[in-house]
Order: structure tokens, then C-alpha cells, then sequence
């Protein structure tokens, strides 16, 4: 042991001669000789530089005590406060926000968690609820008993629902149902032999009762209910703006020095009223004659008086009706006064000696044209919107009017009561025209279709709806009787055939603006031309072959509504406007 240790300490010292230790620990001196001195290495001193931020120790011990929850964490290992549950979750707090806003939410209601439930379960409970108005308390896991007299803890709803049908869901059969009906038992058929005692298959149940007539407490109730029920309010009330019906005669002497009425047609004026032939040749007026002013308000409508055509009917939205000379003088005859409305539309007689008169007030009055008299008054409490006479001579006592709840009634004159209807269409009817020798009428309705009928029978006969129509509230017939003038909603006026009802597109009068507006067309009368005001107040005219637009007149400063050629004249022709005028063009 002593050998070793006297080995040890002398290794250890030849080992600290060949190494040099002075004041810089990290410069080693490699011995190369025992004559060889190696010199000393200068100490560099190197400056320490820390790039981390100064931070005060307050602001580490807030930032410490602060620890962010996560809002979709389920575990939470240590017990946050309420500032550090309720703190924004990134960047800071929104002043702007309220309670609700500030809130945690998955949905736009709240927040949610899911949960696992059967979808069977889920739907008889709440099928249950809607059909009987219980079902578990989804809060409890206890099952409802229906020996329990508290059935409170088990469930949410009707509890007397729950005990009386004993807690059954939706799925399962009540025993109600179980219960075997009684099957009802008819009477007997009896024998076909006899008539009047045989039933067959319609013989009643027993014990079945068949009249549902109210008894007489509930009689004396209806009755009581009936004299207390308000006034009825709404489009089908009666009018209350009801006027006494009156006239005025504008001329001094009703009868000449002959003893002639004025209904009668002047003489002295150059023309044969009692021709049957219309002009061979016509042409386009082209200059102004005369003015008729009277009406407070825009005219609706003007009718030529039947056959001579010496007269002019004029309906307007003052709620007046009035007659004017068209020769001579030209003066205002008589005004008709009883409607309690503007006045829509009017129709003379095929003798002219009566004229029906249709008001925005629902009802259709009958006048007697030379004396003024108001012979009756037709109303079921509907808007009317076109009436016209039957132009057949032997049933002049009919006419049809079409109204705003979509129907098409035929009047009796005589007994003053509907004796046909005609109800197909979708929207208010329009316009209602003869053709085929009266046998047919036309009618437009605000559906866009046009429908044909045969007089007395409540089908329609033919039926037209096209994708591309529009509705055409103004239909003309052609002094041929083969065509029908259209004016359609789309600023064209639309041409139909009489003998198969189909369009004619070749035929398609176009260059007016009358959208919006129910402005009436007109032909002359040898059909060469076809005339139609429109919404900016003009006449215009087309070549019925060619369908070229010949002319323009400005004949009223509002809407041109009305225009009809003189069935006897070249090319005199009558304009009304809503600017309240009646205008004649030659």
C-alpha cells in the first residue's frame, strides 16, 4: 500500500510540470520540449449582453394570478374566479356589447351541450305532449308511476290528462280504443215492389237524425245575435252614398212643331238616318269640329244613340250621365242623375228608348231616355264593371253585366232577379261582346284569358290563355262580324277570329302606349281603319290591311279613354278624354 501511494503522488507531479495554469482558465499550454518556452496569450475581456425586457415584479405577479379558461374546456384543474371565467377570450372587452352579447354562445339562442337520447324516445314524448299534454320530465331519470298519486315528480304537463288516461304514451293503445264499437245497424230496405216504402242502400241508421233544425231556445238565441250584430264593413256592404234619382231637361221644348221628340232624327242635315248600307269608301278625319263640355270630371264612356247615330250618351266619373245633340246645334239634351259613384259603363237598347247605366256604387240603373225616368235598379252588392243589352230585338228585356267578384249574371227587367250565371272565370270581367248573330257572347277577364259562351248556358264554349297574353279590358267587334279588336295590356292591339276564336298574328296594331289604361278601339265602318286612343291623349289611327300606324291626333291632354267612328259618316269620329271633354273630329 505504501508503494502504491508513493507511485501516485509522483505521476501526479510530472503531470503539473507540463501544464500551465495562470489567470485565464481557458489557455492551455502544450509542452513541445524541454528548452521551449511558449509566451502568454493577452486577457480579453468581452462585455455580457441580455436581450430579454426589463419587467417590473408587479407586472410578473399580475400576469401570474391571471389564467385563461378555455370556453370549450371540460376539466379545469384548479379553481378559477369569476373575473377569470367571465374574461373576454381574446384582445380586450367590447363596451358596446350587452349582457346577452357578452355571453358565451354556440347559437344565435345560447349555448347548448349535446346530448345523447334516442330518436324514438325523443318522438313519442313529444307526440305524446301534443296529443294528451304530458310527457316525462326530462330532468329526472325517475319513470313515471301511475300508481302514484303525486304524479308531479315524474312529469311536466296536464296532470289531470295524466291520470285520467293512466300515463300512456303515444305509442301505446288506449284501452278506450280496445272497446269493441258497436256497429251501427240500418233500417230495411223494404221491397222494390214498393215505391214508396222502399229504401234501398239510402235507408237511414237507427236512431240517426237527419234534420239539424235549431230548437227554440236556439232560435230565440239566433234571433237575439241577429238584431244586435253590428253593420257589416267591407267591399260587399250596401252603399251608403245613395241619391235620389232626378233629371234635368237642358232644351227649352222636349217635342218640335211636328210633334217629334228629339230621339227622333233631324231632316235637315243631309243624311239618310234610316239607310241600312254603310259607306262604301272612308277616310281619316283630319281636323277638329266641336267640343262638348259639361262633365265636372273625366268621361268614361260615350255610346252612339242605336242605328242614326244623331245622338251621344256619355257616362262620367262626376257620376252624371248625358245626352248631346250631334248635328245642328249640338247642345246638351238631359242629364241623368241618381248614381252615387263615378259611372263606368253604359248600354242603349237596340231601340235606344232605354239605357242601362253601371256605377261604382254596385248597382245598374235602367232609364227611360226621353223622359229621364229611373225605371229600376239591379244590385247584388258587387262592383259591376261592363254591361251591355241583348242586341236581339225579341229579348230586350235581358242583359248580362260582368263584376268584380269574377261572375258574368244575366238580369231579368221584368221581375228584376237573376236568372243566369255564369261563374268560370279568375278575376273581374272586363268586357262582354256579341258575336255569331247574337248566339255568343265574348267575354276578358283580368285572368288573361278569353272566354266564349253560349247564351244561357253557364259553361264556356271556348277558352283562350296563352303564357304571352296580357289582360285586354277593351274588345270591339268588326263591322264584318269576323274579327275581334283586343286592346291589350302590352301596347298592342290584338286581332281574334269569330269562327274558330283563334289569334290572328299576322294582325298586331302596334306604336301607342295604353298600358295601364282600358282604352277603347274602334273601326270605321267599312273596316278599312282601326282608330284607339291611348294614355297620352291621342288618336291613332292604323290601315287595318297593312296594320301601318297612319296618324297621330292630340285630342285630349289626359288619357284618351274613348273613340268611335260615326256608323253613317266618312270620317267623322267621337273622342272622350278623363281631362272631361267630348271631342268630334272630322
Amino acid at each position: 500500500m505504501e508503494l502504491l501511494r508513493a507511485y501516485a503522488s509522483s505521476s501526479d507531479e510530472e503531470d503539473n510540470k507540463g501544464t500551465c495554469t495562470d489567470a485565464h482558465p481557458h489557455v492551455t499550454q502544450v509542452p513541445t520540449g524541454p528548452k521551449e518556452i511558449t509566451p502568454a496569450l493577452p486577457e480579453v475581456n468581452l462585455p455580457l449582453v441580455n436581450s430579454a425586457p426589463e419587467i417590473s415584479q408587479t407586472t410578473i405577479k399580475a400576469k401570474t394570478d391571471t389564467y385563461y379558461v378555455p370556453p370549450d374546456s371540460k376539466i379545469v384543474m384548479y379553481n378559477p374566479t369569476y373575473e377569470q371565467m367571465y374574461a373576454p377570450v381574446l384582445g380586450p372587452e367590447n363596451p358596446y356589447k350587452s349582457d346577452y352579447e357578452k355571453g358565451i354562445k354556440n347559437s344565435y339562442g345560447g349555448y347548448y351541450e349535446p346530448a345523447h337520447m334516442q330518436e324514438f324516445d325523443f318522438e313519442s314524448q313529444r307526440r305524446t305532449f301534443i296529443q294528451y299534454g304530458y310527457a316525462n320530465d326530462p330532468s329526472t331519470n325517475v319513470q313515471p308511476n301511475t300508481e302514484s298519486t303525486d304524479p308531479s315528480s315524474s312529469i311536466i304537463g296536464d296532470k289531470e290528462s295524466y291520470i285520467e288516461n293512466k300515463g300512456i304514451m303515444n305509442y301505446e293503445k288506449c284501452e278506450k280504443s280496445k272497446e269493441k264499437r258497436t256497429k251501427r245497424v240500418r233500417e230495411e230496405f223494404g221491397e222494390p215492389s214498393n215505391v214508396d216504402g222502399y229504401n234501398g242502400p239510402w235507408a237511414k241508421y237507427e236512431n240517426e237524425i237527419r234534420v239539424s233544425k235549431p230548437t227554440e231556445e236556439e232560435m230565440a238565441i239566433i234571433e237575439a245575435q241577429k238584431r244586435f250584430k253590428p253593420h257589416r264593413r267591407g267591399p260587399d256592404k250596401e252603399p251608403d252614398n245613395v241619391v235620389e234619382a232626378k233629371t234635368i231637361l237642358h232644351i227649352s221644348e222636349p217635342i218640335d212643331y211636328q210633334g217629334r221628340s228629339f230621339l227622333s232624327p233631324p231632316r235637315d242635315v243631309g243624311i239618310n238616318f234610316n239607310s241600312p248600307s254603310t259607306p262604301d269608301k272612308c277616310f281619316l278625319p283630319k281636323k277638329h269640329l266641336h267640343t262638348w263640355e259639361g262633365h265636372s270630371k273625366g268621361v268614361s264612356a260615350i255610346r252612339w244613340y242605336p242605328r242614326s247615330a244623331h245622338l251621344l250618351l256619355s257616362c262620367s266619373m262626376d257620376a252624371k250621365i248625358k245626352l248631346w245633340e250631334v248635328y245642328n246645334e249640338r247642345r246638351c239634351i238631359r242629364t241623368y242623375i241618381g248614381h252615387g259613384a263615378s259611372v263606368r259603363d253604359i248600354s242603349f237598347s237596340y231601340d235606344g228608348t232605354k239605357f242601362l247605366s253601371a256605377s261604382y256604387d254596385k248597382t245598374i240603373k235602367l232609364w227611360d231616355t226621353e223622359n229621364g225616368k229611373l225605371l229600376h235598379t239591379f244590385s247584388n252588392r258587387k262592383m259591376p264593371y261592363c254591361v251591355k243589352f241583348n242586341p236581339d230585338g225579341n229579348k230586350q228585356h235581358l242583359f248580362v253585366a260582368g263584376y268584380s267578384d269574377k261572375k258574368i249574371l244575366t238580369w231579368d227587367t221584368h221581375s228584376g232577379d237573376v236568372i243566369q250565371e255564369y261563374d268560370r272565370h279568375l278575376g273581374a270581367v272586363n268586357t262582354i261582346t256579341f258575336v255569331d248573330d247574337n248566339r255568343r257572347f265574348v267575354t276578358t277577364s283580368d285572368d288573361k284569358s278569353l272566354r266564349v259562351w253560349e247564351w244561357d248556358i253557364p259553361v264556356d264554349w271556348k277558352y283562350i290563355s296563352d303564357p304571352s297574353l296580357h289582360s285586354m279590358p277593351a274588345v270591339t267587334l268588326h263591322p264584318t262580324g269576323k274579327w275581334l279588336g283586343c286592346q291589350s295590356m302590352d301596347n298592342q292591339v290584338l286581332v281574334f277570329g269569330t269562327h274558330r276564336f283563334s289569334m290572328n298574328r299576322k294582325k298586331v296594331f302596334k306604336g301607342h302606349l295604353v298600358a295601364g289604361y282600358a282604352c277603347q278601339v274602334g273601326f270605321s265602318p267599312d273596316g278599312s281603319y282601326v282608330i284607339s286612343g291611348d294614355s297620352q291623349g291621342h288618336l291613332v289611327m292604323w290601315d287595318w290591311k297593312t296594320c301601318r300606324l297612319f296618324n297621330k291626333l292630340k285630342a285630349h291632354t289626359n288619357v284618351c279613354i274613348g273613340c268611335l267612328w260615326h256608323p253613317l259618316e266618312t270620317s267623322k269620329v267621337a273622342t272622350c278624354g278623363w281631362d272631361g271633354l267630348i271631342k268630334l273630329w272630322d
